[in-house]
């Protein structure tokens, strides 16, 4: 929880960098949409600069930050975080985020990576990944039940063990006719 002497700093930080505009976000950093957040991107237009007094205070995760940076520079916006001395205005600053979004690609594919060889090694043990196949009879049956109106999505999974993603996607398919329900 913040205290307020800590506010206090950052706000005369803001106002020392005169900013146009003050965000404070009252949510917990912890979530990814925030209203204050979801406002500043909303009115964000190319060449504006976002000031934070610290990166925690925009991001409490990397990925989310590096998604941000990313958003901004798409937009060609700049970023700026006092107490981290990051302005990405200055050759530096841009260097350090291109750093840290290369962190990131790289780890992204090392997951990859890692999930492509277990997945290798689980059909090598004879496991095979993915969903389990879904029989044509409940497939039918489950189209049948959502058609007639008669049932709920519930109790359509409750009969035949196929969820409304599964069951809508099925709706969309061409290759069920009408005559089969």
């Amino acid at each position: 929880m913040s205290r307020k002497w800590e506010d206090g700093l950052q706000l005369d930080a803001l106002k020392h960098y005169d900013v146009d505009q003050i965000f404070e976000e009252k949510e917990s950093g912890k979530k990814k949409n925030r209203h204050q957040l979801d406002e500043l991107l909303k009115i964000l237009r190319k060449g504006d600069t976002v000031v934070v007094y610290k990166l925690d205070r925009i991001s409490r995760s990397t990925k989310h930050l590096i998604e941000l940076m990313e958003q901004f520079e798409e937009k060609g916006i700049h970023f700026v975080s006092i107490q981290d001395k990051i302005d990405t205005t200055t050759a530096m600053g841009r260097f350090f985020f291109r750093m840290l979004a290369s962190i990131a690609e790289l780890e992204r594919d090392i997951i990859s990576e890692r999930t492509k060889d277990g997945l290798v090694a689980a059909r090598a043990r004879g496991r095979n990944g993915g969903r389990p196949k879904v029989g044509s009879k409940k497939i039918l049956l489950a189209l049948k039940m959502y058609k007639s109106k008669d049932y709920s999505l519930s109790q359509i999974k409750d009969a035949t063990g196929i969820g409304a993603t599964t069951l809508y996607r099925y709706l969309g398919k061409k290759e069920i006719s009408n005559e089969e329900l």
